[in-house]
């Protein structure tokens, strides 16, 4: 397993994975980045911005596909009942409208408030650029704390 870590964080893979990881992670599946970009990034100092950069562009892809998938679900279950659905509980959220997705960094309700986006038909490009800069700050401050309380290379 520590061979298989060490492979996956050398440069020319590390940047994929943390894309890949980061991306699967921002749609319903429990995954956590952070792990992997944390990791990348001790072993790889030097990647520290890339990997930030990453990992924000594939978190918001993700949140992206999310918001599609919630726009798609809310279609379907209109056409099965034949007439719009209104859900009274999210109107709350309508207020907010985009920005709300700011809050797509927290952990647990972050990602499904991307697909809720989707739903409620907020509009898909305020709500990706709200998410882009949720999760850079995410991952700006997840990481830079970590670096705090661990510093130092990890040995290899």
């Amino acid at each position: 397993m520590h061979q298989l870590l060490e492979w996956l964080a050398l440069p020319q893979f590390g940047l994929s994975t943390v894309f890949v990881v980061s991306f699967i992670s921002a749609t319903l599946l429990p995954l956590g980045s952070e792990p992997a970009v944390f990791g990348l990034i001790k072993i790889n100092p030097e990647l520290f911005w890339p990997a930030i950069l990453v990992a924000t562009v594939a978190n918001t892809l993700g949140g992206g596909v999310s918001w599609w998938m919630g726009l798609g679900a809310h279609k379907v279950v209109d056409r099965a009942r034949g007439y719009q659905t209104d859900v009274r509980a999210l109107n709350w959220l309508k207020r907010f409208g985009a920005k709300a997705c700011l809050l797509s960094w927290l952990p647990v309700v972050g990602d499904p408030l991307c697909a809720v986006a989707g739903w409620l038909k907020l509009p898909f490009w305020p709500c990706l650029a709200y998410m882009a800069v949720g999760k850079f700050f995410r991952y700006l401050l997840m990481t830079s704390v970590l670096l705090h309380f661990m510093p130092g290379k990890m040995a290899v």
